[in-house]
């Protein structure tokens, strides 16, 4: 059912909740980005295909705002400080990058697109970079299968 005019968006109600989930089990939270989009400000130097993979969490960035409309933080690449935007239509998933459990957003329409859970038994295609946080916690090699995802309830 798409959302209404009169009610917030889902996807960053979504998007925090999971985010904190994942932190909350000791995992370490990555989100898929579509860099292509409008507004998004991430190094391009790391987007593959149109597409690059952050790791959000405490440890890989300083101050983590999800609003309404954008995904915000600090992160580091190459040893560097850069700011990075992601408006709220360029999220395409999150997920546990040890075990693969998260969700996938639907294509962004004219209305709040809703959220499908991954359960195919793989991770999204993770290339791109990653902000630095430390050796071997980088996005997995494409075309390698990962953990298996699970719906979240």
């Amino acid at each position: 059912m798409p959302g209404k005019p009169d009610r917030p968006a889902r996807r960053p109600y979504l998007l925090r909740a999971l985010v904190d989930w994942i932190v909350d089990c000791g995992l370490t939270p990555h989100v898929l980005v579509d860099a292509t989009v409008p507004g998004v400000d991430v190094p391009q130097e790391h987007v593959r295909d149109g597409r690059i993979v952050l790791n959000v969490s405490p440890a890989a960035v300083r101050g983590l705002e999800i609003g309404r409309d954008a995904v915000t933080c600090e992160g580091r690449f190459g040893g560097r400080a850069r700011f990075l935007c992601l408006p709220m239509a360029s999220v395409i998933a999150v997920y546990a990058r040890e075990t693969g459990e998260g969700m996938v957003f639907e294509a962004e329409t004219f209305t709040e697109p809703a959220a499908r859970p991954l359960t195919d038994g793989r991770a999204p295609d993770t290339e791109g970079e990653s902000p630095d946080d430390g050796p071997g916690n980088g996005p997995r090699a494409p075309g390698t299968r990962g953990g298996h995802l699970k719906r979240v309830k």
